[in-house]
This record gives structure tokens, C-alpha cells and sequence, in this order.
């Protein structure tokens, strides 16, 4: 599954926190709603310690694609948690970072 990730994209909305990611040619939308981070907060843990480990750059490439992974909105069918992994190894942390900022805001600012 071929996959890449961008910042923004067709259907997300930056005012509601949301960031998209490209996976198989699809934009899919993050959107970090009450539900999604307390499932990622059930996975990960604390979402405070998780903002403070990013802001000191010792957030893990596995609880990046986590938090991804509990945001996405309408993800399709046979979309797995490892091909979304694939997507932001792929793609690489510098263009996974600026998704990971929307989100990271969104959980500090709760718009």
C-alpha cells in the first residue's frame, strides 16, 4: 500500500484541529475529537506527557502513527494501523511533523 502524508488537504478543516494524510492515493482525515483522544490516551497513556515528550523530541515514531491512528476520520475499509506506520515511515518525521503539530495544538488548545 503506497502512502504519504501532508499537513493539510482536501476535507480538512484547520479551524477543527483536523490534518489529512495521503494513504493509496486517499486523503484521510485526522480529526481529534473528545472520542479519538481518549481512545489515544487509553493507548498511549498520559496526552500531556505525550506533548511534553514531542516538545522535547523524544516522541516515538509508534506513538506518532498512534495518535494518527485513533484521529482518523471515516478511515477505509482495510486500512490498517501497520499501513498507516508504513505511511509515516515512507513519507519520513519531517513531513509527519507538521501533522503531528496540528494535532499536538488541538490537544493543548481543545478548539
Amino acid at each position: 500500500m503506497t502512502a504519504s502524508l501532508a499537513g493539510a488537504g482536501a476535507g480538512a478543516n484547520p479551524a477543527r484541529g483536523e490534518a489529512a494524510v495521503r494513504v493509496a492515493g486517499e486523503m484521510l482525515v485526522l480529526r481529534p475529537s473528545f472520542a479519538a483522544l481518549v481512545a489515544a490516551e487509553a493507548a498511549l497513556g498520559s496526552l500531556f506527557a505525550l506533548v511534553e515528550r514531542a516538545a522535547d523530541g523524544r516522541i516515538g515514531i509508534g506513538e506518532m502513527v498512534t495518535l494518527f491512528w485513533h484521529c482518523l476520520r471515516d478511515p477505509p475499509e482495510g486500512l490498517t494501523h501497520d499501513a498507516l506506520g508504513e505511511a509515516v515511515a515512507e513519507a519520513g518525521i519531517a513531513a509527519a511533523t507538521p501533522v503531528l503539530r496540528v494535532l499536538l495544538s488541538q490537544i493543548l488548545q481543545g478548539r
